[in-house]
């Protein structure tokens, strides 16, 4: 389940990286007041949080032993 949370945040990251870059439109920072503002910062530390633990699945090993 962790896993599955991670990923989420992870891809909500990866769309706000993209808005940024295409748009050049912050959606976290635009939907919570700024970038500065406290819950713009507790989504940007989850995110990368969340990032950090998806790299554990790099090295996970999905075989299921027959």
């Amino acid at each position: 389940m962790l896993d599955k949370i991670a990923l989420v945040l992870v891809i909500i990251g990866a769309l706000n990286w993209g808005s940024i870059g295409i748009f050049q439109l912050d959606l976290v920072a635009w939907l919570f007041g700024g970038q500065g503002e406290i819950i713009s910062r507790i989504v940007y530390t989850l995110v990368a949080l969340a990032g950090i633990w998806v790299i554990s699945l790099l090295f996970k090993d999905t075989a299921h032993a027959e």
